[in-house]
């Protein structure tokens, strides 16, 4: 799939495992994974950083393959996620830095442009978000109340 102001295609992408059975070398169980995915979370953690924490330090390559189901859904299923989903906060605070930056920096006509550019990002997604019921349909972005 295309970028959106790009002209990159951007196919490249990490390859899963074909065999989704759970590794013979991996010592946690569905529920102890479960119950550091809660610690992690109510730390204050997004579902990515809590994937990459339990790669790199716990050893397991995927969550899904061992609990049967993904982490962001583990979290729903406690009333631990987010109420707004993880990339649209991200490209709000990009927003939000693109701003700041501005403020210092009013003839930085590129950091103009690029601010538009991920503004239409971010109502797009919202606009997808809400035919998804993700976010309520009166949510809105406004740039003044963002930080």
């Amino acid at each position: 799939m295309g970028r959106m102001h790009t002209p990159g295609k951007g196919i490249s992408q990490s390859a899963l495992p074909f065999k989704r059975s759970v590794p013979t070398w991996q010592k946690l169980t569905s529920e102890e994974i479960k119950e550091t995915i809660y610690k992690l979370s109510k730390k204050g953690l997004t579902p990515s950083q809590i994937g990459v924490i339990l790669r790199d330090s716990h050893g397991v390559a995927q969550v899904k393959a061992i609990t049967g189901t993904k982490i962001l859904r583990i979290l729903k299923a406690k009333g631990l996620s987010s109420k707004i989903p993880e990339d649209l906060y991200h490209l709000i605070k990009k927003a939000v830095a693109i701003r700041k930056h501005l403020e210092k920096n009013r003839q930085d006509k590129d950091s103009k442009y690029r601010l538009i550019l991920v503004e239409s990002r971010i109502h797009k997604l919202a606009r997808y978000y809400k035919t998804k019921t993700v976010l309520p349909p009166n949510w809105k972005y406004e740039s003044a109340t963002a930080s």
